[in-house]
């Protein structure tokens, strides 16, 4: 009975020292997403609180790189490239960086964005922008730190950053039309090489009209002025099933003649076998 007793204490014990008290965190995490235009983007940061103290020129020094929030450094994601400060930005995620000032503060975006706080050793070379803007008083303070997506367009939002009673806004330019542009020749100049090419292959796995197939494939392959061997595998397969066993066999070989050159033994054996099975060989 004594042993039963002392194994269900230490049991007790045990679970005692294991459990975990969950309190909520001082600095509490925010995530929020906003497209702008077509360019998706995510900004991840963490939020103090003032709780009586003063924050700029004091808990948060005047022209002293901060970290700009608490924890884990504030990240901002671009799902395509932007321009900040005149400089564009390639698609990507970057930790945000301050140096607040009385009048100004300049704003840094990091490429090394894994780092608590400020890096041990500033790097020039990873700064992919850097912006100064302007400070604007705040009509009532602000009691935890706030950033936001601001006078959202389509080409463009401002990166907000406010907290006691200051207000910094970080303007970003998106390519929109760049992209649209882009879209609307893509879709008016009608499908590309690649387009044809792969719903002919899903014709040809998926067993669906196998002429239609082959209709494409022999575009894509017009399109293409250097079409690979790999291309012309897939033409000699949609051939094969649709009865076209000459034009089979000349896909086949040229395939196996580009895919000796590059030095592709796979797409070698795969043609030898197949001109065997139609009598090529």
């Amino acid at each position: 009975m004594k042993k039963i007793i002392f194994i269900f204490s230490a049991l007790m014990l045990s679970i005692g020292i294991n459990a975990q008290i969950e309190t909520p965190q001082p600095s509490t995490l925010q995530k929020i997403e906003q497209t702008v235009g077509l360019t998706p983007i995510t900004l991840e940061y963490s939020r103090p609180s003032m709780k009586g103290r003063t924050i700029y020129g004091d808990l948060v020094p005047y022209d002293k790189m901060w970290r700009t929030g608490a924890n884990a450094n504030s990240k901002i994601t671009f799902g395509d490239d932007v321009e900040i400060g005149g400089k564009t930005v390639p698609a990507g995620t970057y930790a945000i960086f301050t140096k607040p000032g009385n009048s100004n503060w300049e704003v840094f975006f990091y490429i090394e964005s894994s780092n608590w706080g400020t890096p041990e050793k500033w790097e020039e070379s990873k700064v992919a922008a850097k912006v100064s803007v302007s400070v604007y008083p705040m009509p009532m303070k602000i009691e935890t730190f706030t950033m936001s997506f601001d006078e959202v367009k389509n080409d463009s939002v401002i990166l907000g950053i406010l907290w006691e009673n200051t207000y910094v806004g970080v303007p970003i330019k998106m390519f929109t039309d760049k992209m649209v542009a882009a879209n609307i020749d893509r879709v008016m100049n009608g499908p590309s090489a690649n387009d044809y090419y792969s719903s002919a292959v899903y014709y040809l796995e998926a067993g669906k009209d196998i002429n239609q197939a082959k209709t494409w494939i022999d575009k894509s392959i017009e399109m293409n002025k250097d079409p690979k061997f790999w291309q012309l595998r897939q033409k000699s397969l949609i051939y094969a099933k649709a009865g076209d066993k000459n034009g089979a066999i000349e896909a086949a070989k040229k395939s196996m003649e580009l895919a000796k050159a590059a030095g592709n033994n796979d797409y070698v054996a795969l043609n030898e076998k197949s001109l065997r099975e139609w009598g090529a060989m």
